[in-house]
């Protein structure tokens, strides 16, 4: 015959790891198959007080921004149906350009090259999506950059680009289209 037996109860205590013990306990940066002195130095470079300084390396990007003296100008939509609608003697490239785009930032900067280039010979002018929906939404603009390149013959037809393209390309479009 068994006899059965209550099951044993096992007591825990709470004073197995005192608080005292951990107060002294800090985490430590090592690196592997390094010596222990390289992980000393590196634990003072890290706990050190004083930074230097950081320097941008790097300019950002000029064309998020649209300033006084650069070649291309922004444009409302009045301002663009008139000139649009007016007689010119050189092409109109009009950019369709948000300031939070990337490649509209980085379009920005081949259209200044190309301003400075075409200087006389053509007439480049941005208009921001964002400041301007509506003209957008008639221009029907769903991609951003979009470029609409408008020849000063009115029989020809607008030609319209979206999204990045080469410098190159725009000249073929304004050498041999326009």
């Amino acid at each position: 015959m068994a006899l059965l037996q209550p099951p044993k109860t096992l007591q825990i205590t709470a004073n197995l790891f005192p608080i005292s013990n951990f107060s002294s306990i800090r985490p430590s940066i090592s690196i592997p198959f390094s010596s222990s002195s390289k992980t000393l130095q590196q634990n003072a470079l890290l706990s050190s007080s004083t930074t230097t300084p950081r320097r941008i390396l790097c300019k950002p990007p000029k064309g998020k921004y649209i300033h006084d003296d650069y070649l291309v100008k922004k444009m409302t939509a009045e301002e663009v149906q008139e000139l649009v609608k007016g007689k010119r003697n050189v092409p109109l490239i009009i950019d369709f350009y948000a300031t939070w785009c990337g490649p509209c930032i980085l379009m920005a900067q081949e259209l200044e090259m190309l301003a400075v280039e075409y200087e006389n010979n053509a007439m480049i002018i941005k208009v921001d999506t964002d400041d301007e929906y509506e003209f957008s939404r008639d221009m029907q603009v769903r991609g951003l950059p979009t470029l609409f390149f408008i020849s000063p013959d009115p029989k020809k037809e607008a030609i319209r680009t979206e999204g990045l393209i080469p410098i190159q390309m725009m000249r073929d479009i304004i050498d041999k289209e326009m």
